[in-house]
């Protein structure tokens, strides 16, 4: 099912997310729904509160960017209550689209490398080193 996209303004955006628990009602169609609205979307990327709800939950395809980023092939995720744990110093600029900022592509400063620690969506637990 397509869900709709919050977009820049919604007071959703600017909540802090919560971690959920296996519990989570419908959390599978959930994830599913949100890797149907990220494709329709033409998205590598869409988290929960885009779709109007403050959770943790992240669902990730860079694949479609392999061509220029061959890193990024085969590079699919869900990532539930994920924290980033550390972060490089040194920065980097890189254009970037958001689904909630529709035709707008900006420089955004970002560090070049993170630790990030989260559940998948069997509630298994990662910790990734992930640059670039």
């Amino acid at each position: 099912m397509f869900l709709p996209v919050y977009l820049y303004g919604h007071p959703v955006l600017r909540k802090v997310a919560e971690d959920i628990t296996p519990d989570y009602p419908n959390l599978k169609e959930l994830i599913a729904n949100m890797k149907e609205t990220m494709y329709h979307s033409d998205g590598i990327g869409l988290a929960a509160p885009q779709i109007g709800l403050p959770i943790r939950l992240l669902v990730l395809d860079a694949d479609p960017m392999k061509e220029d980023f061959p890193e990024c092939a085969g590079f699919q995720r869900v990532m539930i209550n994920a924290h980033i744990e550390d972060e490089s110093e040194e920065q980097c600029s890189e254009y970037e689209g958001c689904l909630s900022l529709p035709a707008i592509h900006e420089k955004v400063v970002r560090p070049t490398g993170i630790r990030i620690r989260y559940v998948d969506e069997d509630f298994r637990p990662h910790v990734e080193e992930l640059s670039g």
